[in-house]
């Protein structure tokens, strides 16, 4: 049976359609061309993609068009998310998409006091998007009805498992209809999300688009090995010495080094520059988030506070300034470029300590990352005794992790002598 290659041939509506039209989709993407057919039927449906390629709209476009217009003043539907951040990026794409209908989407998160989201509660609202903690703390005020929800999303399932949402979610199962129609979203299918899909899914449809972790072929991967810390902030500065790196998200490992990360660039000039991790209040970041897709921010430095969620639109580049430790946020951090049918280039830098964890990630990813030699022009440093001294540790304890009975390097010295 031949794939519908066009929104209207899905069967969604003339004002759904004109508003993806207007936001330059024209045409659907694999997990949606899968997704949308199956949720409109009212199927249960697990859905496994990789970042970038859809997903929100995969389930947001059929439950518009379930609940079609404004109608009392109690939610229908409700979407949950693990973060603020991504809850405020779910309603306003959501409310784009509404926008030629009267549909009402309320955000409920925590971070900030109840009554503003009680009050609109309290004027009617069809669509809910929630982080599950606030979900619960608004219904346990008595101030959030949930009789007439129908669809309960969970996006972001493998993040949420990670956060421990799990005893969360089970309290929302209990008090919200059983009688619903359940939605997963996920970019990996680890175990835990496969036992949450297991206790609140019966009977779904599996669509996987993908392998789990597969970086998308849109994403140029390049990989340079920087022996220390000053060689990295001079490579760093080459980069952005290039214009063409022209709206720039990079990551690092701790806050400590993204704060240095960012005051070097101000300093240099090379912003207009922000950043971003778990100590900035949510506002901070949610504003800093927006003028990067604005274009009001050339680069934004962060933890892996944003390696999830964050749709950038025109994202030129990913710098991993620092490996991930946790691998599956490798695929999450270049999944922040090469989104939506672009190109992006994801650059990453990594020390002779992080050869176990690169080595990790291409079998994750079931690829090698191609390397490349460091430019001439860019300044190589001496390595500090105490960072040649940290890397040699931390190679220790990778090896000791492969092999229980290495006794470290100074053992090897005297067994060859």
């Amino acid at each position: 049976m031949k794939e519908e290659t066009s929104f209207s041939g899905l069967g969604l509506n003339p004002q759904l359609v004109r508003a993806l039209a207007e936001s330059g989709y024209e045409q659907p993407t694999e997990i949606q061309r899968k997704s949308i057919p199956a949720i409109l039927s009212g199927q249960a449906v697990i859905g496994i993609a990789q970042t970038g390629t859809g997903k929100t709209a995969a389930y947001l476009l059929p439950i518009l068009f379930k609940i079609k217009y404004a109608q009392g003043k109690e939610p229908r539907a409700v979407v949950l998310a693990p973060t603020k951040e991504l809850v405020v990026q779910i309603a306003d794409y959501a409310r784009s998409l509404a926008r030629y209908t009267d549909l009402r989407v309320t955000e409920l998160y925590g971070g900030v006091g109840t009554k503003n989201q009680i009050e609109q509660l309290q004027k009617g609202t069809d669509l809910i998007v929630a982080t599950p903690g606030r979900f619960m703390e608004i219904y346990l005020k008595g101030e959030l009805p949930v009789k007439q929800i129908k669809v309960l999303v969970l996006d972001e399932a493998d993040r949420m498992m990670d956060m421990g949402f799990m005893p969360q979610l089970r309290k929302i199962f209990e008090v919200i209809p059983a009688k619903r129609q359940n939605l997963l979203f996920s970019a990996t299918f680890p175990p835990k999300v496969e036992k949450l899909a297991e206790e609140f899914i019966d009977f779904p449809v599996r669509i996987e688009v993908t392998p789990q972790a597969t970086v998308s072929s849109r994403v140029e991967q390049q990989l340079y090995y920087v022996p220390n810390l000053k060689t990295k902030i001079n490579f760093l500065e080459y980069l952005l010495a290039n214009p063409v790196y022209s709206r720039v998200l990079i990551f690092t490992r701790t806050k400590a080094t993204a704060d240095n990360v960012f005051k070097f660039l101000e300093r240099k000039k090379l912003g207009p520059v922000r950043v971003i991790h778990s100590n900035k209040s949510q506002n901070s970041r949610i504003n800093a988030v927006q003028q990067l897709k604005e274009g009001a921010l050339r680069v934004l430095v962060s933890t892996d506070v944003t390696a999830r969620g964050i749709d950038i639109s025109n994202l030129s580049h990913v710098i991993n300034f620092d490996v991930p430790i946790v691998y599956d946020d490798y695929v999450h951090r270049i999944g922040r470029t090469g989104r939506a049918f672009q190109t992006g280039t994801a650059v990453t830098m990594a020390t002779e300590a992080d050869r176990y964890h690169i080595k990790k990630i291409e079998a994750l990813i079931r690829q090698a990352i191609p390397v490349y030699p460091l430019p001439d022009e860019v300044k190589v440093e001496e390595t500090t005794r105490e960072e040649e001294q940290r890397m040699a540790r931390e190679i220790d304890e990778q090896k000791r992790r492969e092999n229980p009975e290495y006794l470290g390097a100074f053992h090897e010295k005297r067994r060859k002598r």
